[in-house]
């Protein structure tokens, strides 16, 4: 296994599996955003009580795991093209459900309601989701990188928990708000409480997924003979080149 640092050379390998990771991470983005958003669920948990939430909580945070394992792996800047891809196919399935959701339905077709109601999300919402996500994950990507480089590589768990504290709180700061403030969607008294809500439910899926994660970069590691370390990266989010 190499320990790559720096940008250049090792940077132009080619990998086994960086494309099924890119993957994985667009579809479960695509999904969590278009799919889950629509419902939302109510669970009954012993010592607890009621639970109110919206479906994508348990998804949405998968991709903040393919987005640690990208940086931990391959580096920020293979994680950063990761990223942008995802970006790309957020608006293309936002622009697409706008679109498909305003043609005139047929006379006998009777769904239009219920089509609008999965898929008819407001420009406000889908242009808070993408700023929130764009946002987020680099905060993600950027805490990781520099975290393994401050640890020399040890203590995995501190740096997937760390990076995902920091990321999903700039996500739900910036969500909410965007999308909500002012519309009576949500009331402005409890928009707070939901932020924290959220925010405290996708880090708990994101501590759940830690064996997983283990597992995971263990395998890319050993099948790549990569390990990462981004000691002189450009971090600049808006350059593409890996």
């Amino acid at each position: 296994m190499s320990a790559s640092a720096g940008s250049g050379g090792a940077q132009s390998r080619q990998y086994r599996y960086y494309e099924f990771v890119m993957a994985a991470f667009v579809t479960v983005l695509i999904c969590a955003n278009l799919i889950g958003p629509a419902k939302i669920a109510q669970v009954e948990l012993p010592l607890v009580g009621t639970l109110v939430f919206g479906a994508a909580v348990l998804f949405f945070p998968i991709s903040y795991v393919f987005g640690d394992v990208l940086t931990e792996v391959y580096g920020y800047a293979r994680a950063r093209r990761v990223i942008w891809a995802g970006f790309a196919g957020l608006a293309f399935a936002s622009f697409m459900a706008s679109v498909v959701v305003a043609l005139p339905p047929a006379p006998f077709w009777k769904n239009q309601e219920a089509y609008e109601i999965a898929f008819g999300t407001a420009w406000r919402v889908a242009g808070a989701s993408m700023i929130a996500y764009f946002c987020g994950e680099f905060v993600n990507s950027y805490v990781l990188a520099k975290m393994k480089i401050a640890t020399a590589g040890r203590w995995l768990w501190t740096r997937t928990i760390g990076s995902t504290i920091a990321g999903e709180a700039v996500d739900s700061a910036l969500f909410y708000p965007l999308a909500f403030y002012g519309t009576g969607i949500i009331p402005e008294d409890r928009l707070l409480q939901v932020m924290a809500f959220q925010f405290v439910a996708k880090v708990l899926v994101e501590i759940a997924f830690t064996p997983l994660t283990y597992k995971l970069v263990a395998f890319l590691k050993r099948a790549e003979h990569e390990d990462y370390y981004d000691r002189a990266t450009d971090f600049n989010p808006f350059a593409l080149k890996a």
